[in-house]
């Protein structure tokens, strides 16, 4: 059912009547780099979205329960006061 070896013959020829031999290379080298230029930017996207996924994840966590924290501050400096007096 795929593309076998006698079809990409045809299409080669095909190619180097249309381009001609002289522009295969330039092709290819093109083609070549638009791939590299497209799995950059397919990586830097991951990261990217990776450090807004961290980004968000940190927020939440740091903002889960704001009064507990307040509470707990009180607590720990009235503690230390205490032990000052002592």
């Amino acid at each position: 059912m795929g593309i076998g070896f006698p079809e990409l013959m045809i299409i080669l020829v095909i190619i180097m009547i249309i381009f001609g031999a002289g522009k295969l290379p330039e092709i290819g080298s093109a083609f070549g780099n638009s791939i590299k230029n497209f799995k950059k930017s397919m990586k830097d996207a991951e990261e990217i979205q990776e450090a807004t996924n961290l980004e968000s994840t940190e927020e939440v966590e740091g903002s889960s329960d704001p009064e507990s924290t307040e509470d707990e501050t009180a607590t720990n400096t009235t503690e230390a006061q205490g032990d000052k007096q002592n």
